[in-house]
């Protein structure tokens, strides 16, 4: 790097001239990563105190901060210039990703500085997500440690194929090339047991700067290049330019009657006007009219621009939509081994179903119990009935439509994708699509003659789902069967499912866990949906504990077709019935699982009708029901 190079002279002197040095510069996105104190904040700021791209009023607040929050002494703390929360430097430690922008005359950089800690993975995660290369860290007096091959294999599952491993804190060994030798072999076996091709190994000391810009005479033995050169020059292959095109739809753009584009960031290959294109998954076909920026229309476009197509002809195409080569689209699936990375301190919950976010598309997804966990150490493959916070594992993911996709390996923006719990809206996993399985492909829905709607006019009846929600004990299934005997005398054709009824056939192979009861409620769900298909009104009476699953039970229905029903009765008054006496049996440790004494009961938010069995008689509960029925048409 040129030592003369002082980028706050330049911006300076000639701002317009630094910008356009810079706007055809190659950018290198890259993490550090590795254990907890391995050094990665302390690198990262000796990278751009080196790099002279600190300026002067950065500078003294450093001084001053090193001075009265360092852990260095008298002597600069490289460290804070990137761990700026409160907490970090209280601790000492990373815990938000933390990214920094820095160039030399030979590059870009945008360098993301991850947390160490194992309960802070899931921000490793997010930032290896769109990293070109990582660099990660080894304390030279502890050697390669659990974390370095956590955030070693995570690096590698998402995509990175270039790997730099610093061996930092050399200056504490006493630059000793032994240590140094023996922490490269132990991290090239665990390379090779997990497929990582290559990496190249640099001894360096943040602290002192040791080959961190030059290289250093304290180590006499390494004739590798320093770090920021190694940065500066290793090769970038832009293989998303090579690829058939992909452009996942983000807007419709339609600002008056005379022009229609769709605007989306091209994640993958080339475009011109009159190439042919296909709209996925509907498969409609045309051809690129225009390709319209703020600064005119472009003659082509690539890999990582933002540009608004227009098409020859008015063809179908929507948010969430892929716009692809017509001769070479990607496929279109809705079932899939996927490998999960769990972020969530609650565990997954198998059959749950979650929003699935992988481009634009959003979509409802469920994960089926794990195939098997990884053992991040050994890389052996573990049974698991779930995954725990930071835990790997593989797993059938399916989802409520299709969704267009390419395996993880062949396109990070077409196989990448975060589930979002549906209650809370947190992300709790990170995805990669692996492969879609065959029956996703062979599996069809078959059109009849004879729909739902016809199924209705012959019973002369609206299908619906009344759905009794409650606790144990609150009178649901009393409700539920006064219900259909009023529905009965009014010549309504109806169907009854009642929890208990449910566990002596279709749903005896399930127990009380979470996962069994999300999976309990799932196919009762089914069952209701297919009912309502053949016109008849369904009334339900199941505790269904959780908010999610009765949502997602909703969204299988037509709109306005399902109740809400929340049967309100106190714990304490639901307990004094207890006529089975099931109550009881859970207070005495007898029973496992049970709502409201072990197991959680989450109350309805905004349900259709609320009956409070305090001041409700069941007679009076069944008629509010029908009436309520009756009010939707």
């Amino acid at each position: 790097m040129d030592q003369d190079y002082r980028p706050d002279a330049q911006i300076a002197s000639d701002i317009d001239g630094y910008l356009a040095a810079h706007r055809d510069k190659a950018l290198l996105r890259f993490i550090t990563c590795g254990s907890v104190d391995d050094g990665k904040s302390t690198l990262i700021g000796r990278l751009l105190y080196d790099s002279k791209t600190i300026f002067a009023d950065q500078l003294a607040d450093l001084e001053r901060d090193s001075r009265r929050m360092g852990t260095q002494g008298q002597a600069i703390d490289f460290a804070l210039l990137v761990d700026g929360l409160a907490a970090e430097r209280e601790q000492g430690i990373t815990i938000d990703v933390a990214y920094r922008f820095f160039a030399t005359p030979a590059r870009k950089f945008i360098i993301a500085d991850t947390p160490g800690h194992e309960q802070y993975t899931r921000n490793m995660v997010t930032a290896a997500s769109t990293a070109d290369l990582a660099v990660i860290l080894v304390d030279a007096r502890k050697g390669v440690l659990t974390q370095t091959r956590r955030h070693g294999y995570l690096a590698h599952l998402l995509g990175i194929r270039r790997f730099v491993l610093t061996v930092n804190k050399m200056d504490l060994i006493g630059y000793d090339q032994v240590r140094y030798d023996a922490i490269v072999a132990e991290f090239a076996a665990f390379a090779e047991s997990v497929g990582l091709a290559g990496f190249t190994p640099i001894p360096i000391s943040g602290f002192a700067g040791d080959n961190i810009a030059a290289p250093s005479a304290n180590t006499p033995w390494y004739a590798g290049p320093a770090l920021l050169a190694h940065l500066e020059t290793v090769t970038l292959e832009d293989e998303t330019e090579g690829r058939p095109f992909r452009m996942p739809v983000q807007w419709v753009s339609r600002p008056d009657l005379d022009f229609r584009g769709f605007a989306g960031l091209v994640a993958e290959g080339r475009i011109a006007p009159g190439d042919s294109i296909r709209v996925l998954p509907s498969g409609k076909t045309s051809q690129v009219a225009r390709i319209v920026t703020m600064d005119g229309d472009l003659p082509h476009a690539v890999a990582g621009q933002s540009v608004t197509l227009t098409l020859a002809d008015e063809i179908d195409c929507s948010r969430g939509d892929v716009i692809a080569a017509a001769g070479d689209p990607p496929q279109v699936a809705d079932q899939f081994e996927a490998t999960i990375v769990w972020m969530a301190d609650e565990p997954l919950l198998p059959g749950r179903a979650y929003a699935m976010k992988l481009a634009t598309q959003t979509v409802s997804a469920t994960l089926q119990p794990p195939k098997y966990q990884v053992n991040v150490n050994t890389l052996e493959h573990l049974a698991t009935k779930t995954l725990d916070l930071n835990a790997i594992g593989v797993a059938t993911l399916s989802t409520d439509r299709p969704i267009v996709f390419a395996p993880y390996g062949e396109s990070r923006a077409l196989g990448g994708f975060i589930l979002i719990d549906r209650i809370t809206n947190a992300t709790v996993a990170a995805g990669m699509l692996n492969f879609s399985l065959r029956r996703a492909q062979n599996v069809h829905w078959q059109a009849t003659d004879i729909g739902r709607a016809h199924h209705a006019a012959l019973k002369n009846q609206r299908p619906a789902v009344l759905w009794l929600t409650g606790l144990s004990g609150a009178g649901k299934s009393t409700i539920a069967n006064l219900v259909e005997k009023r529905l009965a005398l009014m010549n309504r054709h109806t169907f009854l499912l009642d929890g208990d009824n449910v566990r002596h056939g279709l749903n005896r192979d399930l127990g009380f866990t979470d996962a069994d009861r999300i999976e309990n409620i799932r196919r009762v769900g089914e069952v209701a949906r297919l009912m309502t298909d053949a016109g008849l009104i369904v009334v339900t009476a199941f505790i269904s504990p959780f908010r999610a699953e009765r949502q997602m039970v909703r969204e299988m229905m037509a709109p306005g077709e399902f109740l809400e029903i929340f049967i309100d009765t106190p714990l304490e008054d639901a307990e004094a019935r207890d006529v089975k006496g099931l109550y009881a049996k859970a207070r005495a440790g007898r029973l496992r699982n049970f709502t409201g004494i072990d197991s959680p009961y989450e109350v309805p938010e905004a349900p259709e009708l609320r009956i409070d069995t305090r001041t409700t008689s069941p007679e009076a509960a069944a008629q509010q029901i029908v009436e309520a029925l009756l009010g939707l048409g």
